[in-house]
């Protein structure tokens, strides 16, 4: 298969085959990443861990204590982990078993699930989002999840994979309704963090919010160094939870440098996005991160990533406009209207919200 041309740019998602991308000597020069965006990292960055138990069983010392270490990672790079998280036993495990179930599914099954222009929902192979110019190694499986009835992941899944692959729609579901519900349980300890007087002002925020999961899977790489899973990027939603296998492969730029996120059993990782750097006024950082590949072993990552719901404005509670309106950082938005300028020709950086605060504000009546 050496000299033929496995990918091209004008190719789209469905072309890419990672198991014969993985017979060559080399990688595809499309899957080749600038030279500044491949720093290596310096490093493990030292994240606060975050016990859940003492704020789910209505402890107030306890949540307070971890209400302050949120407050303090969130100002200063965007991330932290969290344990005792209140998951049943061996649903993690699961998910993550499913998701090596459904990449190791046969390339012609895997493409009946196949997403489509215009969907959030769908399978992909070294899928080039955001518009960036290089590929990322990596395949996708990208569910959109909305509190049910209907079970939307398990009803999608179904409906493209047939009865026999039901499983595969039913631990997703499960695993989507439990992140969902911590989801809302951070969003309560966001607001305690930042010292609401309405603590639950987040919860009520996004409790009608939508969310999309996703399932990565990262080939084992010929040449890493020139690699990436996923590029240098903020996520333009509110929070992210991730789960992570047992393989390095997350990297948090923080203090100037890149440093290694390294899993830890048990734990799940939470970033700040956009949409909620922008709900805390500026105050919490949204998270600047990317996704190395190894040479040798898969990795394998679960994520939730919580959305509002499309129409409500993006606005910061009142105590964090100290100043009246002028203290204001951003403008009032959509989740609906960031959602268009991310998806309209802009790739995704730590410089997103500015930009899209200027975009926004050149035309008010954008909608």
């Amino acid at each position: 298969l050496i000299g033929t041309p496995i990918i091209s740019r004008e190719m789209n998602s469905s072309d890419v085959n990672f198991s014969l991308l993985q017979s060559q000597p080399n990688i595809p020069p499309e899957f080749f990443w600038p030279e500044n965006d491949l720093t290596p990292s310096e490093g493990d960055l030292n994240l606060p861990i975050i016990d859940m138990s003492g704020f789910l069983n209505g402890d107030e010392a306890e949540t307070q204590r971890a209400a302050k270490a949120v407050r303090e990672a969130c100002m200063t790079h965007g991330t932290f982990l969290v344990i005792n998280h209140g998951f049943k036993s061996g649903l993690a495990e699961k998910a993550l078993d499913i998701s090596s179930l459904f990449f190791g599914l046969p390339k012609d099954e895997k493409l009946k699930a196949y997403r489509t222009p215009g969907n959030i929902s769908g399978y992909t192979a070294g899928h080039s989002q955001r518009f960036s110019s290089n590929l990322p190694w990596n395949e996708t499986l990208t569910l959109a999840f909305k509190k049910g009835p209907p079970q939307v992941v398990e009803d999608f899944l179904t409906s493209k994979l047939g009865d026999r692959r039901q499983e595969i729609g039913q631990v997703f579901q499960e695993f989507s309704e439990t992140m969902n519900r911590l989801n809302l349980e951070l969003m309560e300890l966001l607001g305690i963090s930042m010292g609401l007087k309405d603590r639950t002002y987040f919860r009520r925020f996004f409790e009608d919010g939508n969310a999309i999961f996703r399932c990565n899977y990262y080939p084992p790489c010929k040449q890493p160094e020139k690699a990436l899973g996923v590029g240098p990027h903020n996520d333009p939603t509110a929070i992210t939870v991730l789960l992570q296998d047992d393989v390095v492969g997350l990297e948090v730029f923080a203090s100037g440098k890149w440093q290694t996120v390294r899993p830890r059993p048990g734990a799940l990782v939470v970033n700040v996005g956009d949409t909620f750097m922008a709900l805390s006024n500026g105050n919490y950082k949204s998270c600047f991160h990317r996704a190395v590949v190894n040479m040798e072993k898969v990795r394998r990552s679960l994520v939730y990533f919580s959305c509002p719901r499309e129409d409500k404005l993006i606005i910061p509670p009142p105590e964090l406009v100290e100043g009246g309106e002028t203290s204001r950082k951003y403008p009032d938005f959509t989740w609906h209207q960031l959602q268009r300028f991310t998806q309209s020709g802009y790739r995704v950086d730590n410089t997103t919200l500015e930009k899209f605060s200027s975009w926004i504000a050149s035309d008010s009546s954008r909608n």
